[in-house]
């Protein structure tokens, strides 16, 4: 069986339980009265709540500016942020800490342009529109990283994500307007994903309850049975990461990445989950039939019976079973990245909503 199937599975169990922890998280607990002469518990707290820095970026004929990169500075010890402008030029700095800030926007082709404001305790801030101007032929313009440095950028964020600050959420982008990989990159994600220690532990507990279940029997049991498993598991791992999400992407120049939508009613966010199962964004930007997945979970259930016990090897009736099941897997998980697993996901970027 694919790895993409087993390792699904894990997924839609983590995330049910992470959904669960985090709607008893949310539980209201009572509270103790306070005394008459007491200063309220959270009147210090209340004037040092994050806010939101928000706007638009546009040219001087009042154009939106899509990909516009803006940096947020701090006269404290706050950390730089930075994010880049949609495909309606808007662009959002959230949990942002009360005082004075300076934001600088560069685009392509623009003169750089700076403005400064203070944001207060708990404040929407909305930016006056950014705009910008034609740079002249004596201006020196910083047109910014390129699209591969840019995607490097996205990347190194994305291999922050985790599902409860462990668990590996690395193929979904909550960036809107995600630079495409190349190949490279796309490779260089399947390694790391491969080889992350939760990763192991994965494979450690698909093998576990193999050998309980005596599933694949034809491996015994013993140390032996549990080793034969942990690498076939491995195997199945390495395939299906590999082909669905390096090698097919690669040659037919797809994005690999489930591209989180956010917005929109229920409905379309329900449709929109379930198609990217069999669509996908290619690296044009524009969307495709998904063969690198639907591929992939073919090539890798086909691959394994190579590895497996002979008793289990059913050929092609299996292969295209265990590719169909693999797919609808890849369904579900979509429909948890969208509504579940950035509930419960550690390092989310700042973004705009992605649409179909």
């Amino acid at each position: 069986m694919a790895f993409r199937l087993r390792f699904g599975l894990i997924v839609l169990v983590i995330a049910s339980l992470a959904c669960a922890s985090h709607s008893s998280a949310q539980t209201p607990q009572p509270t103790a009265p306070q005394s008459m002469g007491a200063s309220p518990a959270g009147q210090a707290d209340d004037e040092h709540l994050p806010g939101t820095i928000s706007g638009t970026v546009v040219d001087g004929t009042g154009a939106v500016v899509a990909g516009a990169r803006l940096k947020l500075t701090r006269e404290d010890q706050s950390p730089d942020q930075e994010v880049r402008s949609g495909e309606n030029g808007q662009f959002a700095f959230t949990n942002i800490a009360p005082g004075p800030f300076h934001i600088t926007v560069a685009s392509a082709g623009f003169a750089p342009q700076t403005t400064s404001g203070i944001v207060h305790s708990g404040e929407t801030y909305i930016v006056p529109r950014l705009v910008l101007t034609v740079a002249s032929a004596n201006t020196e313009v910083d047109v910014g990283e390129s699209p591969v440095e840019v995607a490097q950028d996205e990347i190194k964020e994305q291999e922050k994500q985790r599902m409860l600050g462990v668990v590996p959420n690395f193929y979904v982008t909550y960036v809107r307007n995600a630079a495409p990989l190349n190949s490279k990159q796309k490779f260089g994600l399947a390694w790391k994903t491969t080889i992350d220690p939760v990763t192991f532990g994965v494979v450690g507990v698909i093998a576990g309850v193999q050998q309980a279940q005596n599933a694949f029997s034809g491996y015994g049991q013993g140390a032996g049975g549990y080793a034969k498993r942990y690498g076939a598991s491995y195997a199945d791992l390495v395939a299906g990461t590999f082909i669905g999400s390096a090698i097919l992407p690669s040659l037919l120049k797809q994005d690999p990445r489930y591209f989180y939508k956010g917005s929109g009613s229920k409905r379309s966010r329900i449709l929109y989950a379930l198609a990217n199962a069999v669509v996908c964004k290619g690296d044009n930007g524009h969307w495709q039939p998904n063969y690198s997945n639907i591929l992939g979970n073919l090539a890798a259930g086909g691959i394994s019976n190579l590895y497996y016990p002979a008793s289990d090897r059913n050929g092609a009736r299996l292969t295209f079973e265990t590719g169909l099941i693999g797919i609808g897997t890849t369904a579900a998980v979509n429909l948890l990245q969208e509504f579940v697993i950035r509930k419960v996901t550690s390092n989310v970027p700042n973004h705009d909503p992605a649409k179909p």
